[in-house]
């Protein structure tokens, strides 16, 4: 399949220094700081990027098993929370998702919902991590 790359450099102590990440496809690059990650500071954080991706294929997976299942969405909107605990510790992810999908009832939306949150790439990779999930089918 397929092979990607991001990259980070870091400078400096942990409190005092500061880095950069960036993707190699050009789409993003961004600072990071202590304050960024373990407060309220400017820049972006490994958690933040984490929970983008988990949003991004959780969404792309559920459409893959709502359309192989006749039903074609609409619309898909996901957020995942990251939570970061002591240790430090990625303890909780929480995805919320909203999906149209014309057709498809509660009970068949569910199933491909929690079969999405249990099979998609990131979800698989970050499950040592507790990951919760609510969806929401809007008509």
């Amino acid at each position: 399949m397929t092979t990607r790359t991001s990259s980070a450099e870091w400078k400096g102590t942990l409190k005092e220094g500061a880095g950069t990440m960036k993707l190699a496809s050009g789409a993003y690059e961004g600072p990071y700081t202590f304050a960024s990650r373990f407060e309220s500071g400017k820049g972006t954080n490994p958690e933040e990027l984490i929970g983008a991706a988990h949003a991004g294929c959780y969404s792309m997976f559920l459409s893959a098993l709502l359309s192989g299942a006749g039903f074609i969405p609409t619309h898909i909107a996901t957020t995942a929370t990251v939570h970061l605990t002591e240790g430090p510790t990625i303890s909780l992810i929480e995805l919320n998702t909203v999906a149209e999908v014309p057709g498809v009832s509660e009970e068949t939306f569910q199933e491909k919902a929690a079969e999405a949150k249990a099979k998609c790439p990131v979800s698989k990779v970050l499950s040592g991590a507790e990951i919760k999930l609510t969806a929401k089918l809007v008509k």
